[in-house]
């Protein structure tokens, strides 16, 4: 018996989040009639919306679907970025209805299966949707849920079976808690999500909260460096399992994987960038201790292709290369520009940069600004809200200032594609988790002269 078996009705509040849309799709795979909110449509709500899913942007209960109104043991499932005064969260609390945040049913969801968990600030999404392929495409069989769009599987819900559940352990509200991992990793533990922990100390001490969930006969993985107990992992280092001898050839990371026990050749990954490197350790070093032969992991590797809005090529030209990159925080934006630097050497880059969140934008500022000044130029954004109310003082303006680079200006998103054209650029790159990666194909269509 499945732990939400005799539940027919299922909700979503913020169904076009990554995570939520990930379980929606798994339920109406199960049979469950699903619908749910979201504030506008995406990309996201009309695949949704094409595979069968009703999803309305409207808040007003009176416009809740039919069968959701009739059934009050419907489950009601929603994001901890819905506010507590929405008018369909304040319906359903008040109507007892069932109600649990998205991390509790994916908990409920793994519980009593063979869970591999990613979690960690930067490289988590990467990370657990490499493993996923890897375990698939080495005749395992997985479900996954992933943060991210996996570009093999157009989708971040991979069906396969219950052998083993991957799942991306979000750190977000201390959402991973709730997992109940049997093979974790942590990619990172930078401080992020200053408006939920309050200070770095407190995000650390939940990921060390994360570690202690893995049980006595599971393993622990982390990134080389980081103060915890387990297995590290690296590249081309001292850690427990690392890529030696790496080389680039045709925009290729060629390496070998060297273990406590036995060196492993013959790897290849075509995602650019250090960063994805270590990822690519971190799932080969799982994949290995669930089971998977090393031999076919080579050729599972070689077929990853990544995920969307990571570091992902719209335009690949000799004189005009596009990206798209959810980066958002200044670690993931440093290690973009050293894949940038490293794949395209001599290129002129402009960033493109939507910043998330005032909040973020406040407390890492100094970061934002050494990051966004190392390209040759840039383009900012007004700051995407998300969940939160502006804060005095400060704006995409005020961030530009701190930026030390002659060659920056703020820009709106009416104007965005004509300005990057304008900028006549070799590579281009458009980075931010807000809603920039809507404008993507406008942009690609406008440098190519589709228009």
């Amino acid at each position: 018996m499945g732990y939400y078996d005799n539940i027919k009705n299922i909700y979503f509040i913020g169904i076009g989040g990554i995570g939520m849309s990930a379980l929606a799709r798994y339920f109406h795979s199960d049979g469950k009639n699903v619908s749910g909110y979201d504030r506008v449509h995406s990309e996201i709500t009309r695949e949704l919306q094409k595979e069968g899913i009703q999803v309305i942007t409207s808040s007003a209960v009176e416009d809740l679907p039919e069968a959701i109104l009739q059934d009050r043991e419907s489950l009601v499932v929603y994001t901890p970025a819905i506010p507590q005064d929405h008018p369909q969260y304040v319906h359903f609390t008040a109507d007892s209805y069932t109600m649990e945040k998205r991390a509790g049913v994916l908990g409920n969801l793994t519980a009593g299966h063979l869970t591999l968990a990613v979690a960690g600030t930067h490289g988590k999404t990467t990370t657990s949707t490499m493993l996923a392929h890897l375990l698939k495409e080495t005749g395992n069989k997985i479900t996954a849920f992933l943060g991210g769009i996996s570009e093999n599987y157009a989708s971040n819900l991979i069906l396969g079976g219950d052998e083993a559940m991957v799942v991306e352990a979000d750190e977000f509200d201390r959402s991973f808690l709730k997992l109940s991992p049997n093979l974790a990793a942590i990619t990172s533990m930078d401080a992020d999500h200053l408006d939920i922990y309050g200070d770095d100390i407190q995000i650390k001490e939940s990921f060390r909260a994360f570690a202690a969930l893995v049980p006595e006969d599971g393993k622990l993985f982390f990134a080389n460096g980081l103060p915890l107990e387990g297995i590290s992992v690296g590249v081309d280092d001292d850690a427990d399992i690392a890529a030696v001898n790496i080389s680039v050839k045709n925009g290729s990371y060629h390496f070998n994987l060297r273990t406590k026990e036995k060196t492993y050749k013959g790897f290849e990954l075509s995602l650019p960038g250090k960063h994805n490197l270590q990822n690519a350790v971190t799932a080969l070093a799982m994949a290995i201790e669930f089971g998977a032969p090393p031999e076919a992991l080579a050729k599972a590797l070689a077929s990853f292709k990544g995920v969307q809005r990571r570091f992902s090529y719209r335009i690949q030209q000799e004189n005009l290369v596009l990206i798209d990159d959810y980066a958002h925080h200044p670690a993931e934006i440093s290690a973009v520009h050293q894949a940038v630097r490293e794949m395209h050497p001599g290129k002129k880059v402009l960033a493109v940069f939507q910043p998330h969140l005032f909040s973020r934008t406040r407390d890492f500022a100094e970061g934002f600004a050494e990051s966004l000044g190392m390209f040759d130029e840039l383009l900012l954004l007004d700051i995407y809200p998300a969940r939160e109310k502006p804060i005095e003082g400060i704006t995409s303006e005020w961030l530009l200032k701190l930026v030390k680079n002659d060659k920056k200006q703020l820009v709106s998103k009416e104007e965005l594609s004509e300005a990057i054209k304008c900028k006549n650029a070799e590579v281009v790159v458009l980075m931010g988790a807000g809603d920039i990666g809507e404008e993507v194909e406008k942009i690609r269509k406008k440098l190519a002269g589709e228009n």
